[in-house]
């Protein structure tokens, strides 16, 4: 099994999932610009849409988008503390949290990313981010993750895309939920691997 990724995208919450499970797995880095995985393959080749994460499976099965990609590694690894059973309704509120984290969080810091953006397109991206992350700050509040007392996939997912407010400094110093749910989340070995793997800390 290999994980396509690029240091601190979106890649590194499967790459946290692969981690909590004790998932064996290869790491393939990707220069999103070149679109040249780090052994010279064309990554278009392997991801038609040119953009990470991608698992490919051992029988050459490739799997894109992360909240799929994390679903299938805790799945197969029968990690129900991860991803509660299929069907239960705990399931699909993992599902809904994963769906508000990817259109209405990922999404919006990804609008803020884009040099192209205008800077009034921005500052109106900003402001309806900051709104998301407050419903959020919210249920964080009596939550001590998402789906309430237990760490799931959603709360790597969340704690992935959060990070990105410190290289666009966004001010998220009124959220003080969100960042000890980051700081909970920092703390777990598995994140702690996967981001030295990917040499995001020391």
């Amino acid at each position: 099994m290999k994980l396509y990724y690029s240091p601190g995208v979106c890649s590194l919450a499967p790459h946290i999932a692969l981690r909590e499970t004790n998932t064996p797995f290869d790491l393939v880095k990707v220069d999103l610009n070149a679109k040249k995985t780090e052994d010279g393959r064309d990554y278009w080749q392997i991801s038609p849409a040119g953009y990470v994460p991608a698992l490919e499976l051992d029988d050459g099965t490739v799997l894109t988008e992360g909240p799929a990609i994390m679903q299938y590694i805790a799945d197969r690894a029968d990690a129900t503390h991860l991803a509660p059973r299929n069907g239960s309704i705990e399931r699909y509120r993992l599902q809904s949290w994963l769906n508000f984290v990817t259109s209405e969080l990922h999404k919006g810091f990804g609008a803020l990313f884009n040099s192209k953006m205008p800077e009034e397109g921005k500052a109106v991206a900003r402001e309806v981010l900051l709104a998301r992350i407050g419903v959020v700050d919210k249920h964080l509040g009596s939550n001590a993750y998402l789906l309430g007392k237990d760490y799931t996939l959603a709360d790597a997912y969340l704690f992935n895309v959060i990070s990105w407010s410190k290289p666009l400094k966004l001010d998220l110093s009124g959220f003080r939920n969100v960042s000890d749910h980051q700081s909970r989340v920092a703390a777990r070995p598995a994140v702690k691997a996967a981001m030295k793997a990917e040499g995001l800390i020391k």
